[in-house]
């Protein structure tokens, strides 16, 4: 019994560190193995293989009169459903795709209003969502644009700075 405990404590303590070392094992065989096994030698795979196996074959050997052989067993199927656990959760969580951040060339073409007022020869700024979110940018513009008028972004100057111009309605 104490062999699958000390199974099941490794297991733990292998999951423990591949937080910190995961992608040793795919890298251990210097890319010899890639795609083959497809994410299954990961740490997480084996430490829940590991110490499912360990704790499994401990519960069965304390709990039940059977032997070591049936521990045995019975903690290699829970280690293989563990492990396949691990496998199929990491594989979700790296499918996970976010949004494309968004950039400054987003801004051309969307509407804002004008926060200080713009000079034919300066600077003015705007007020325009990017990503659903207010931003107040820099403005430069061919013509005068009056505070609290309405906007056409037409192009990004800069990460802080647009060129617009006035909406005419």
């Amino acid at each position: 019994m104490n062999v699958f405990l000390g199974l099941g404590v490794a297991g733990i303590v292998l999951l423990a560190l591949s937080l910190i070392f995961d992608g040793i094992l795919e890298g251990l065989f210097g890319g010899v193995l890639d795609g083959l096994f497809d994410g299954l030698l990961s740490l997480p795979v084996v430490a829940g293989f590991l110490s499912m196996f360990g704790f499994g074959g401990a519960i069965v050997l304390g709990a039940t009169g059977l032997g070591a052989g049936a521990a045995t067993g019975v903690g290699v199927a829970a280690g293989v459903a563990a492990g396949w656990l691990a496998w199929r959760f990491s594989r979700a969580l790296m499918r996970d795709q976010t949004h494309a951040t968004p950039r400054g060339t987003d801004l051309v073409g969307t509407s804002g209003s004008v926060v200080t007022a713009i000079p034919a020869d300066g600077y003015g700024e705007v007020m325009v969502r990017l990503g659903g979110q207010p931003v107040k940018l820099a403005a430069k513009s061919a013509v005068p644009v009056a505070r609290g008028a309405e906007i056409w972004v037409e192009a990004s100057l800069s990460s802080t700075s647009v060129a617009v111009r006035p909406v005419e309605r």
